[in-house]
């Protein structure tokens, strides 16, 4: 505690009394899961927002809420049931892990209660745990999300590669230390407030902080250097070949392995790599090159090019069937309702 005391510099600080202050006037309390004592509500926008915005989230949780409105309604539900209401979310082992998660809880009849029960549950991290103890459960509980990090690591001008073990180690004790034990949930709240509509990670509003007086980045002219990160390494690019098979007004759609990239969503045939061999064995000929895009993933670009294939006999619809399976023969339309990934949509576009 001593190190934390030292790295804090503060004897009894007021930090988290001005922060609830500033929440209560200036934060946000009108989203659709700041509801008291819901932590279904609160864990599906925890899993959601997890490296996504709350405006992309917003565009998906009520629909989602109002096909799965209970914890019971989620875990009983199939995969397939569940993954045309994520898709285009992306990261889609989030939702993987959340209806795992969720046929745990209804198998056991109730939700967990306490920080590590939580984390027994597929896809739930220590942060994500305490967002559910304090914001679902209304008990202390302590978060560490990109906000929290930027807004600490500015208001304390924390030097070092803030990805580190030891960083984090570190910022998480100050995290603990900071955060009340009573109005956990407003202060969790609160902090993500601030990190999210004041001190962003670009055009900070530092004038209308709260913290303003004491943020040591702010004094010393660091609010842009900080949190420190180590140099971005060039962002590698891939390329590969959608196959656009056609039979009878519909396209064979080919379901994705459970992990991996857009996991159990309904994708176009890929092809990297021995595109030549692969549509030889196929005997598919003549294909017409269709829209390029490139989508962006974390660690890689793809780059895909779309070929259009018609085909109409028998056999060789049999042997495409065989050699993609699973796969479903769907138009536009059906396509989109099973779910598929936001990459296959900017192709059909056009």
């Amino acid at each position: 505690m001593t190190a934390i005391a030292n790295t804090l510099n503060l004897a009894d600080h007021d930090f988290s009394e001005r922060l609830l202050t500033w929440f209560e006037q200036h934060g946000r309390h009108d989203l659709p899961w700041q509801v008291t004592d819901d932590p279904y509500k609160v864990w599906v926008s925890e899993i959601m927002l997890q490296q996504t915005q709350v405006k992309t989230v917003l565009q998906y949780f009520d629909r989602f809420m109002q096909r799965f409105p209970t914890v019971q309604d989620l875990g009983n539900a199939s995969w397939d049931e569940v993954a045309p209401f994520w898709a285009g979310l992306g990261y889609y082992a989030r939702a993987r892990n959340l209806h795992k998660a969720a046929s745990a809880v209804t198998k056991n009849g109730e939700f967990p209660k306490t920080l590590e029960q939580w984390i027994e549950l597929s896809g739930v991290g220590p942060s994500t745990a305490g967002a559910l103890m304090s914001l679902g459960l209304r008990q202390f509980g302590v978060i560490m999300d990109g906000n929290v990090k930027r807004v600490l690591s500015r208001y304390l001008a924390l030097d070092g590669d803030s990805t580190s073990s030891a960083f984090i180690k570190n910022i998480w004790q100050i995290a603990e230390a900071l955060t009340p034990q009573t109005r956990a949930h407003d202060y969790n709240q609160a902090i993500m407030d601030l990190g999210a509509t004041i001190c962003t990670p670009k055009k900070t509003l530092c004038l209308y902080c709260p913290m303003q007086s004491d943020c040591v980045a702010f004094k010393t002219n660091r609010v842009m250097e900080l949190p420190q990160k180590p140099a971005r390494k060039a962002t590698p690019t891939r390329h590969a070949t959608v196959l656009m098979i056609q039979h009878n007004q519909q396209l064979l759609w080919q379901q994705r392995p459970s992990e991996g990239l857009w996991g159990g969503l309904w994708s176009l045939p890929v092809i990297e790599g021995a595109l030549e061999q692969t549509l030889e064995n196929l005997n598919l000929i003549n294909g017409i090159e269709g829209k390029k895009i490139r989508h962006t993933f974390t660690h890689f670009h793809w780059e895909l090019q779309a070929t259009h294939f018609e085909i109409n006999t028998i056999l060789q619809k049999q042997q495409l069937e065989n050699h993609f399976s699973p796969i479903r023969w769907m138009n536009d339309v059906e396509a989109f309702a099973a779910g598929v990934p936001e990459a296959m949509r900017k192709l059909l576009a056009e």
